[in-house]
């Protein structure tokens, strides 16, 4: 038995490397062709040494393509209505193809285009120093993230085909290797995808331990499975091709893959959810099927509202531009004093619930919701808002020429006085808010656990057992974690609690109940995905396959489903299982109806059920389990 053991251990290897792997092929090489690679290889070496002894502060990669593909370079020219001289052809096969990145990320003392026409200029001398043949195709980094946001793919396409050889900061390699993956994505799930991004450091210029992409999945139109069942399901796929995308490539590098569905996506970014803003800020799309620019230009624009963030924009942009009304005088009073006010006021009243209004309309809003309704806010604060509206309307219409400075001291302390007013102001709307709010969630929690519960066959459970049955039938079985029973018992009691929440306190308890309430929904809908599984009866006749589907007093018949247009049919269900008169339905009605079911019954086959398969799928009939 010893002897045996040491045999397999013997027999065991482990798995080559990159480098292994591409050393054992080009060992299999003829003898000539491993000659050129060597020679290839040291001209390369010589070139990366000259450019790097001139422009080390510019240079981010230096990487080789492959040769031209003769053929396609032949097709080009005949499309350009010429013939490839034979000269050319045969410059073309013993042309070294060389990718050249440059950051231009701190060029300041000239526009981009001359350093990239300087830079372009002497390398390609370099490149014929070392070898005539020798051709450098140069690119800036910028150029390459805005051809991307253009929705141009070239550079991205030939980065996948590159073979780096300088790579300090592995930008070539995180490229290289979400080009491969986003390739990889697209040809399987083109239709889901809404965007592939290139986040994090690396795609900024910057050193990084990681790859991160970001992958944006469309389930709007999800309608045979839960929304949680696309998400896990193409994850586990996409993460899977982000292994054998590393495999393929050599880039040892961590390739963090992150997928959201598209409604999750929008309503992070609707709550100010600051990855999601950051994702979009940031973020390189590789990929955009037309909706995360128009985010990202509404973003940069400030558009993106109602939102935390805009809010804390507005709040912010007040302050900000005092220090420079005290310097440019006449301007700023006739522009950035009057929005510095303007714009918190309308975040104020967006924070209120209420569409943000027009200029004109804001001062009466104040004053109608926050002077006269709720009694929140003083009249002079309103008086001060319409006194500097005046000025900045005047100033406007010419009605004032100049502006002492006497004027100005008044209109800043104003300001500030108006913005610290407004800060409070917040926090008043804020804590009136916090009641509802707070209760609102309370009792859509309650809801949900009592869903959940009902698949644990508990129909009925009052609020003072709620966490515990929660305990007894989900947590303490294994179906749900402990740290959930934590965070219902604290989202329960926060109810009661209400009146001496901290804002801090609120904020985590927003937060939990986001979590608990997400994390519900998706342990509800594989629930209840797995119960409607048990109302179906999968049959085959001849060969072809067929479903009903049981849903309380009624069965929907899919006579074929491999068919491109669904027949469905519908028939009402006896008590003794019997199929009786089947009618005409659609697969809008059936998918109304299985989303109208809140906890399917399960089905259980009799006697009956087996005469009415037979007469509607014929004699020659078998019914298939777990199909």
């Amino acid at each position: 038995m010893a002897k045996k053991g040491v045999s397999k251990k013997k027999d065991r290897q482990k798995p080559l490397t990159q480098e292994e792997i591409l050393a054992n092929e080009f060992n299999k090489l003829p003898k000539d062709v491993q000659e050129k690679l060597k020679a290839i290889q040291e001209k390369i070496e010589k070139f990366q040494k000259k450019v790097l002894s001139k422009f080390d502060k510019y240079i981010t990669g230096i990487a080789l393509l492959p040769p031209k593909n003769i053929e396609q370079e032949k097709k080009k020219a005949e499309e350009e209505k010429r013939t490839m001289p034979k000269e050319e052809e045969e410059k073309l096969k013993n042309q070294i193809n060389a990718f050249v990145l440059i950051d231009d990320s701190d060029s300041t003392k000239m526009s981009k285009e001359e350093l990239l026409d300087k830079l372009s200029k002497i390398i390609t001398e370099q490149a014929e120093e070392v070898d005539k043949n020798l051709v450098p195709e140069i690119h800036l980094l910028s150029e390459v993230k805005v051809s991307c946001e253009d929705g141009r793919y070239e550079i991205l396409e030939t980065l996948a085909q590159c073979q780096p050889v300088y790579d300090p900061r592995d930008v070539l390699g995180a490229f290289k290797i979400s080009e491969v993956h986003k390739k990889m994505v697209l040809q399987k799930f083109e239709k889901y995808i809404v965007a592939y991004i290139g986040s994090g450091s690396l795609y900024r210029g910057e050193k990084s331990n990681d790859i991160d992409v970001d992958i944006i999945i469309d389930d709007t139109d999800v309608k045979r499975m839960s929304r949680a069942e696309l998400k896990d399901k193409l994850r586990s796929i996409i993460y899977g091709m982000g292994h054998e995308a590393a495999q393929i490539t050599g880039v040892r590098k961590q390739f963090h893959i992150q997928t959201y569905i598209l409604t999750d996506f929008w309503e992070g970014l609707k709550e100010a959810n600051p990855v999601f803003f950051t994702i979009i800020r940031d973020g390189v799309p590789l990929f955009d099927r037309g909706m995360f620019m128009p985010w990202k230009q509404l973003l940069q624009m400030g558009r993106v509202r109602p939102s935390k963030e805009a809010i804390d924009l507005f709040m912010s942009s007040g302050e900000q531009v005092i220090f420079r009304v005290k310097e440019r005088l006449k301007d700023l009073v006739g522009t950035d004093i009057y929005w510095s006010t303007l714009n918190p006021s309308q975040a104020a009243i967006m924070l209120y619930g209420l569409p943000p209004p027009t200029p004109k309309e804001t001062i009466q809003i104040m004053d109608e919701i926050f002077v006269k309704k709720e009694k929140m806010l003083e009249k002079k604060y309103v008086n001060i808002l319409e006194r500097i509206r005046k000025y900045y309307k005047d100033l406007e219409h010419g009605k004032i020429k100049e502006i002492t400075g006497t004027e100005i001291d008044g209109l800043l302390s104003d300001t500030q006085d108006y913005l610290k007013r407004i800060q409070k102001l917040f926090e008043q709307i804020e804590a009136k808010k916090m009641k509802g709010n707070i209760i609102e969630m309370h009792d859509t929690i309650a809801s949900i656990v009592r869903d959940a519960l009902l698949f644990e066959g508990v129909k009925k459970v009052s609020e003072e057992e709620l966490v515990k049955t929660f305990k007894e039938e989900l947590v303490h079985k294994g179906k749900i974690p402990e740290r959930f029973a934590r965070k219902l018992s604290e989202l329960i009691s926060a109810k009661k609690r209400i009146a001496s929440l901290s804002k801090t306190d609120i904020e985590k308890i927003r937060r939990d109940g986001s979590e608990f309430t997400r994390f519900m929904i998706e342990f509800i809908q594989r629930r209840r995905g797995a119960e409607l599984e048990r109302t179906k009866i999968r049959v085959k006749y001849g060969d072809k396959y067929g479903e009903i589907i049981v849903l309380d007093d009624f069965a929907y018949i899919t006579i074929d489903l491999d068919a491109k247009d669904k027949e469905v049919q519908k028939a009402q269900v006896s008590k003794d299982g019997k199929i009786g008169k089947v009618k005409e339905s659609s697969l809008e009605e059936l998918e109304k109806a299985i989303a109208s079911v809140k906890m399917p019954k399960r089905v259980f086959v009799k006697e009956q059920i087996f005469e009415s398969i037979k007469e509607i799928f014929g004699n020659d009939v078998e019914i298939l389990v777990n199909y």
